[in-house]
């Protein structure tokens, strides 16, 4: 898509810190991090959400890559959480397949409630 920002960023488009990159995806840290830890992974086809008939392969590479980049972050032993949000009313903010990835501290249930 031409006017997506995560397709700017796996397009190299966009500066970004992306510090892991495959053939098919990359993860970058997010802007306004609620943790001390959270990172995107992000596919470089453009998928707007989890619904969007996205292939099974594409979520192979995306969850083998989520214990990845938690080892590279240092999160790995201590625990992290994956999230992917799903439309407006989940809190998805830009419309392109993404997992949250975040940790670095310890988490509460109420941490995503407004």
């Amino acid at each position: 898509m031409d006017d997506c920002i995560f397709c700017k960023i796996a397009n190299g488009e966009i500066p970004s810190s992306i510090f892991y990159e495959t053939e098919d995806l990359v993860a970058f840290d997010d802007l306004n991090p609620p943790m001390p830890v959270h990172c995107l992974i992000v596919p470089k086809a453009h998928y707007a959400n989890l619904a969007a008939d996205v292939p099974g392969e594409v979520f192979a590479k995306l969850f083998a890559a989520v214990p990845v980049v938690a080892h590279m972050k240092g999160i790995d032993e201590s625990g992290y959480r994956v999230v992917i949000n799903t439309g407006k009313d989940a809190g998805q903010t830009v419309q392109h397949l993404h997992v949250h990835v975040l940790g670095g501290a310890p988490m509460s249930e109420r941490m995503f409630k407004k």
